[in-house]
């Protein structure tokens, strides 16, 4: 029995936990859901709540002769936004391994941003800090996510455009950066990587040629003394 509840725990057939919240972290019934929202106590992934603004979305409630956004305009709007999440989230809280925004129009995943990262310590520190800062004059509501799968999340019809339900589908519709933009910040990363390898190198090489000379010393001291 044990056995059978733990193969369907988070999933359709699990009549007690919800799986929605299990699988993207958000459930469009919010506290009045009849399943248990079993929110971790610790993990790698951090929600940031409706914290990401559309302008098209905006626009499509006003004058749109007067407020329209082109697709340049709209991309480059959000290049700036990840940016600057992305590399606020590393220099104060630790290397991301992954972050994305979903693009859906429903309340319970319109703007949520989705932090990865590589320590779970880094996550909790990060959720504690920004619980208690403002962005855009809002304040920032963050919280530990379930969500360690983003291809479990996310809705496979949206990605191959075929997607019936908009953007009020209750799976993830991850709002892609330009390859420009994937180039600079990951590859960033790469180099970082790749000068802390260097680093390690020249640290190890030095380390071999310090104890290349201790051996030389001794040898020479055993040849002193008479001894092996």
């Amino acid at each position: 029995m044990a056995e059978y509840l733990a193969s369907i725990f988070g999933t359709e057939k699990d009549k007690v936990n919800c799986s929605f919240y299990f699988k993207i972290g958000a459930c469009r019934h919010g506290d009045r859901c009849s399943r248990l929202h079993n929110k971790p106590t610790f993990s790698q992934t951090i929600l940031i709540q409706n914290i990401y603004r559309n302008p098209q979305n905006s626009a499509q409630t006003a004058d749109a002769s007067r407020c329209a956004v082109s697709d340049v305009e709209m991309q480059e709007h959000y290049d700036e936004f990840f940016e600057e999440v992305f590399t606020e989230m590393e220099e104060k809280y630790g290397e991301v391994e992954e972050m994305n925004v979903c693009d859906n129009l429903g309340d319970h995943l319109v703007g949520n941003v989705y932090v990865k990262f590589r320590r779970e310590e880094d996550a909790e520190k990060a959720v504690m800090d920004l619980n208690n800062r403002w962005f855009n004059a809002q304040p920032i509501h963050a919280e530990l996510s379930p969500v360690t799968d983003f291809r479990e999340a996310c809705c496979r019809q949206y990605e191959m455009g075929e997607c019936t339900r908009g953007g009020f589908c209750n799976f993830m519709h991850l709002k892609p950066i330009s390859r420009e933009l994937r180039r600079e910040l990951y590859g960033r990363r790469r180099k970082k990587h790749r000068s802390r390898s260097r680093s390690r190198e020249r640290r190890s090489r030095s380390k071999d040629r310090r104890r290349g000379d201790r051996e030389k010393r001794k040898s020479r001291d055993r040849e002193r003394s008479g001894r092996f």
